[in-house]
């Protein structure tokens, strides 16, 4: 793994899909961007959005906090996409990353509450 992805195990081959998944994101997606991450809104930390990370597409990744963000529609209440999104999850965090999940209906009903628990998280992993 580790001569095949740099800069925090980007992976340039999945720059078209990420740039296209960029265009046509979620409302739940453009809202936590605009609202709560985008211009190192959230404590001053940079994220990037749809970041190509290893095989997948991170909806939100911060590398400085080693942190993924991942918004989740209905679709991911299936069995067969929740077991996906388990591997998916675990091998992120062998790789030394925090997932972070929300619904979209967490992030467009009660966007205050997610950016809450956002700072609150980085507080306590940056004291530590």
């Amino acid at each position: 793994m580790p001569g095949k992805y740099s800069n925090h195990f980007y992976n340039k081959n999945h720059q078209p899909y990420a740039n296209r998944l960029r265009n046509e994101g979620t409302k739940a997606e453009a809202c936590l961007w605009k609202y709560v991450l985008r211009a190192s809104k959230l404590k001053g930390y940079a994220f990037r959005r749809q970041r190509p990370v290893l095989q997948y597409i991170a909806d939100f990744m911060c590398k400085e906090l080693m942190l993924i963000i991942e918004v989740d529609g209905s679709i991911h209440d299936l069995e067969e996409v929740m077991r996906k999104d388990k591997e998916r999850q675990k091998v992120l965090e062998e790789a030394g990353f925090t997932v972070l999940r929300f619904t979209n209906e967490e992030v467009l009903t009660n966007i205050q509450w997610v950016q809450s628990f956002l700072e609150d998280w980085i507080t306590k992993k940056t004291a530590s």
